[in-house]
């Protein structure tokens, strides 16, 4: 199953002078969404420090764009992490295609424990 991965940011935030440099972003919130050939999706968010800009590659804040901040995260969400990432949100995606869902709560409000706990009796 294919799924088809978009970023976007959802906040950021910066310090108003850091080491000379007005308007420094030093922490981005984001979501990684993926979606498979059916239209279901899943979506992890997750929240990446940065690390002070070297002063010869320090963008303005003014003059940044997104593919620009997106690329800062891409560059640390790799390897197993992003790899973690996309179990999540494939986990998502396989739970939503599911149409069985498991009850951990009756409707009389009796806590059923943990999901996966062994089941006495058979079933009718």
């Amino acid at each position: 199953m294919a799924i088809t991965h978009t970023w976007d940011i959802t906040n950021m935030r910066k310090a108003p002078t850091l080491e000379g440099m007005n308007n420094v972003i030093v922490h981005v919130r984001w979501t990684k969404t993926g979606t498979d050939e059916n239209g279901t999706t899943g979506v992890f968010q997750g929240a990446t420090p940065l690390p002070l800009p070297a002063s010869g590659s320090f963008t303005p804040y003014e003059e940044l764009t997104k593919e620009q901040v997106l690329g800062w995260i891409q560059a640390v969400v790799v390897g197993t992490y992003e790899q973690h990432v996309n179990e999540q949100i494939q986990k998502q995606i396989t739970k939503k295609n599911d149409p069985w869902s498991d009850v951990t709560e009756t409707p009389w409000g009796q806590n059923l424990g943990s999901v996966g706990a062994p089941v006495t009796g058979s079933a009718p």
